[in-house]
């Protein structure tokens, strides 16, 4: 079944150049996002509970901007997860947005999965 793309908004309460250090190395990634995480070029290597890693190449970035990767699953897909900064013109208040892919039908568990790890990221930056 193919899956189809979800979109989450979560504003944060930090600079931008903090939170992409949190979104685009493996040492902010392992902060909040999983136990453990492993770079190694493109590709990194991500694993929950001392389980086997599960790789995800990054496939497009912008420095303090986004990030783009995709499950090793997902090659030759058009399937990703992305997380982007946002900063609104006018307040300059900033959000985190997310876009995902899931099965039909999962929808509100993918929503709880990622409000779960932004609260996480939220309190590794102090901004809970």
């Amino acid at each position: 079944m193919a899956k189809h793309k979800v979109h989450y908004e979560f504003p944060m309460h930090c600079l931008s150049e903090i939170l992409y250090e949190y979104l685009a190395t493996a040492e902010g990634l392992s902060e909040w996002f999983a136990d453990d995480v492993v770079e190694k070029g493109d590709d990194f290597y991500f694993s929950w509970g001392g389980g086997p890693a599960e790789k995800a190449t990054l496939i497009r970035y912008k420095p303090e901007g986004f990030v783009r990767f995709r499950w090793e699953e997902d090659e030759g897909t058009k399937n990703f997860f992305e997380m982007t900064i946002v900063i609104d013109d006018i307040t300059e208040d900033l959000a985190l947005n997310i876009t995902d892919f899931c099965e039909q039908g999962d929808e509100e568990e993918n929503a709880m999965y990622w409000e779960n790890l932004i609260e996480n990221l939220r309190i590794k930056l102090g901004a809970a």
